[in-house]
């Protein structure tokens, strides 16, 4: 420790520091639950939109951790085996009047990792009914479009000019089919949207430091995009070339049943599906992503690799 006594040494220069950009992410409390926004999808007045999280919420979820029991209060949005569904629609009707219009209708698919579509212009007959897909878009106010997720990647298009909105599922299959891109697609032809014009959020899902897949998954990305190595840490072009990463066993002196695993990589698919929505059109500064890993942050979301037994969030967008 310096001595008392010392002489005081002459007060340093400030150093110029650079202020790091605000991030376009906001957590916001609303009836006892943390809501995820985009600050730029505020500006409009006329748009809600909103990521659900883990906290609060009427379900009881019983896990172990550290191998000792544990029940947690969550806001699970999806009807899972292991929850009560009288407790999720109460969390939905939670989860909705924390978005600030508790009179609009939830709509919902059954997602089937697809790159199917539907166009909604009224409510459904039943809050969850038979629609298979992935991605819904609407340029009708008064619905609240919804798709859930727990690591997959939820995405969220705003086209201002035409008033027009769409909320998409994507997983590995649902990238690899260009769901995102479809999606945009359907709304070109059904509400006359122009790439250039749409803003989209790309929210909470696995991140690459947490998404491992194999060989088969790499041969098929690599087979659809050119640049898909871009997408990918580890040895890609091994796995896309399909070499066998232990051609001749006998010479390891490794017994039969003992060969170490096979080399697998990890997928970026917040980049994949940014890149998709850039070729399509939309502009990289109008395309927002979520730094937030479901898989790393599961004190605030839903992971579904990381955990035995799970819950589902929503990501929401309406028109009102």
């Amino acid at each position: 420790m310096p001595s008392a006594t010392k002489l005081k040494s002459k007060p340093r220069a400030r150093r110029a520091t650079t202020k790091s950009p605000a991030s376009p992410w906001r957590f916001r409390n609303a009836a006892g639950l943390e809501i995820l926004e985009l600050a730029p999808f505020t500006q409009f007045d006329w748009l809600v939109h909103g990521f659900s999280t883990r906290p609060g919420g009427a379900s009881i979820l019983e896990s172990r951790g550290l191998g000792q029991p544990r029940s947690e209060k969550v806001l699970n949005l999806g009807y899972t085996d292991w929850d009560r569904r009288d407790r999720v629609d109460e969390n939905r009707r939670r989860f909705v009047k924390a978005l600030g219009h508790p009179e609009l209708p939830l709509v919902t698919l059954r997602q089937i990792h697809s790159d199917i579509s539907h166009v909604i212009s009224a409510p459904p007959a039943a809050p969850d009914n038979s629609r298979k897909g992935d991605a819904l878009a609407t340029c009708s106010p008064g619905l609240l479009l919804a798709i859930q997720t727990a690591d997959c990647i939820p995405i969220l298009l705003v086209d201002p000019r035409h008033r027009a909105v769409a909320a998409i599922h994507a997983g590995w299959r649902g990238t690899l089919a260009r769901v995102v891109t479809k999606t945009l697609g359907r709304m070109q032809m059904e509400f006359s949207t122009k790439p250039a014009d749409v803003l989209a959020a790309i929210g909470p899902g696995i991140g690459q430091c947490c998404y491992e897949v194999g060989p088969d998954v790499v041969k098929e990305f690599a087979a659809q995009f050119p640049q898909a190595r871009s997408w990918f840490e580890g040895p890609f072009d091994a796995l896309a070339s399909g070499e066998d990463p232990n051609p001749l066993p006998w010479l390891t002196m490794i017994p039969p049943g003992h060969e170490p695993p096979p080399p697998r990589c990890q997928l970026d698919l917040k980049a994949a599906n940014a890149a998709l929505l850039i070729e399509a059109g939309v502009s990289p500064k109008n395309i927002f992503t979520s730094d937030l890993c479901t898989s790393c942050r599961t004190d605030l979301f839903f992971s579904y690799r990381r955990e035995t037994t799970t819950g589902r969030m929503m990501s929401v967008i309406g028109i009102t």
